[in-house]
C-alpha cells in the first residue's frame, strides 16, 4: 500500500516508489505510479510507456521516476 505525506493543507505528495513497489502487468520494479480516481496503478517504465495514452485522460496524477534508471551511480 503506498503512503501519502501531507505537505501543508490541501497538497498532498506521493512518496517516493521503493524495491518493493512491483510493476502491476509484469512484476518488474515499478518506477511510474498512476493515480485514478478508483485507485493506483504501479508501472515498470517500459509498461507505463505502453498505457501513458490510454491512461492520461483518466490519470489525476502521474508520479513518474523513470529518471532513476539514467542517474548516475
Amino acid at each position: 500500500m503506498t503512503q501519502l505525506t501531507t505537505e501543508s493543507p490541501g497538497i498532498v505528495v506521493a512518496q517516493p516508489l521503493t524495491v518493493a513497489d512491483r510493476c502491476d502487468s509484469c512484476g518488474a520494479q515499478a518506477y511510474v505510479r498512476v493515480t485514478l480516481a478508483t485507485g493506483e496503478l504501479l508501472f515498470c517504465a517500459h509498461h507505463a510507456a505502453r498505457f501513458k495514452e490510454k491512461l492520461s485522460t483518466a490519470a489525476l496524477a502521474w508520479h513518474d521516476e523513470t529518471d532513476r534508471l539514467t542517474a548516475d551511480a
